[in-house]
């Protein structure tokens, strides 16, 4: 189950990463060339930002027939919709080609990968949060978080290697070639996940009669109070990510600062490598020490490494800048990442969870992940400087504190789990 939860994620997040980099590097010369330089990245970030408008409906479309029919047929479904997608966009022509057109269908196609993404993170996190011993179910909840770093990583490997050819040829076609390999990856994840089984919790659900008729009505009529507090603990954690592997290395390939493609891209490629590692130990110190003292050390270090990184990009110091990501990334960031699939989950009975998790995160995605690449790019044009990035970082990651700790104590009238009641009574 772990291997059929990992690749799902993996997947997702490499085809989330080569689109992010593509949308700071390469598409505002592909698809924007019409366009005033800076309002061409305005633009090839709004594209961005559609795939996360989109998750929400894909978390409610995906969690209502997860919590109907089973986690297994959503997973197999939401990771071939990703990848046929991510295929097509590395073969779609751009701007000087078909003209207005291009752009269009990139919006479009952005927004059916983003459907698509709404629906595995939530799955992928049930399948081995629920299949797994209550006491060790935040470190087997960990293992689908670190598919992101993996898929980042991979992600950021394919686009490094393109980022070496001469800006022609990258804009033409080498930018596809990373978009095309993500046809390699979802062969091998429907390979794995064909032959796995129905979620336990989800069988005993069905056998009881006790599925939902209407997840979506009934999670938001029991538990809009979880749905919210997911939302808000996910995100200073969305918001920090997306800024520190889009817009920081956006940013630091600028005139500004003058860091080359490469190190940039290698520095987090470093960072991606350590969280393979620290991810996975957050969901285990969960389970061992509970989940307040490693959120509360996850949040509040994230703060710190924040300031960190941002002031060490701005240095124009790559070792800085290394040391940078590997604390507020792979440190901070990930021991709270990891721990979040088993404290989402546990917040939200079985018959509604899928739909109910989903929603809280992919909500926290749009209001965060979604626009901070373009919130740090306006406060950077507005103010002159990319010390203002940090004060927003510091309110978002100070609400993801507040919600966290309020969803921590009301995990035992939420879920009767025993992992939950024990994690809390460390």
């Amino acid at each position: 189950m772990g291997a059929a939860s990992l690749i799902g994620t993996t997947v997702e997040y490499y085809d989330f990463a080569i689109y992010s980099l593509a949308a700071a590097l390469v598409f505002p010369n592909v698809f924007f060339t019409d366009n005033d330089p800076f309002i061409a990245s305005i633009l090839a970030l709004g594209t961005f930002a559609v795939g996360f408008i989109a998750r929400p409906l894909g978390g409610i479309f995906f969690g209502h027939f997860g919590d109907r029919i089973g986690r297994k047929r959503m997973l197999v479904l939401s990771l071939w919709l990703m990848g046929a997608v991510t295929v097509i966009i590395g073969l779609l022509p751009g701007y000087e080609a078909i003209g207005f057109a291009a752009p269009l269908l990139l919006i479009i196609l952005r927004f059916a990968q983003g459907f698509a993404f709404g629906g595995e993170w939530g799955g992928a996190i049930l399948l081995a949060f629920e299949t797994s011993p209550k006491e060790r179910r935040g470190f087997f909840a960990a293992l689908p978080q670190t598919g992101p770093p993996a898929g980042i990583l991979l992600g950021n490997l394919a686009f490094l290697g393109v980022a070496q050819l001469p800006d022609e040829q990258l804009y033409s076609w080498g930018w596809r070639i990373p978009f095309l390999l993500s046809a390699v990856l979802v062969i091998i994840g429907l390979a794995i996940r064909a032959g796995i089984a129905e979620s336990g919790e989800f069988t005993d659900v069905k056998k009881a009669g006790a599925v939902a008729k209407a997840p979506i009505l009934e999670v938001f009529a029991k538990n809009k109070r979880e749905i919210f507090l997911v939302a808000g603990a996910f995100l200073g954690y969305g918001s920090l990510s997306l800024i520190a592997i889009n817009f920081l290395v956006s940013y630091g390939t600028s005139d500004a600062v003058g860091f080359t493609r490469s190190e940039m891209l290698t520095a987090v490629l470093i960072s991606n490598v350590a969280q393979l590692l620290t991810t996975p130990l957050g969901g285990y110190f969960a389970d061992k020490y509970g989940f307040t003292k490693v959120m509360a050390t996850s949040v509040f270090g994230a703060m710190v490494g924040a300031v960190f990184l941002i002031v060490a990009v701005q240095s124009g110091n790559l070792a800085l800048v290394i040391v940078g990501y590997l604390l507020c990334m792979s440190v901070f960031f990930s021991l709270g990442y990891g721990a979040q699939g088993a404290l989402f989950a546990g917040a939200f009975g079985p018959e509604v969870r899928y739909t109910g998790m989903s929603v809280g995160f992919q909500v926290s995605n749009v209001l965060g992940s979604a626009i901070s690449p373009l919130v740090a790019t306006l406060l950077l044009r507005e103010t002159g400087t990319v010390y203002s990035i940090i004060l927003y970082l510091l309110v978002v990651l100070g609400i993801s504190a507040v919600t966290t700790f309020v969803l921590i104590r009301g995990l035992p009238t939420a879920s009767s789990s025993q992992l939950e009641a024990t994690a809390l009574a460390k």
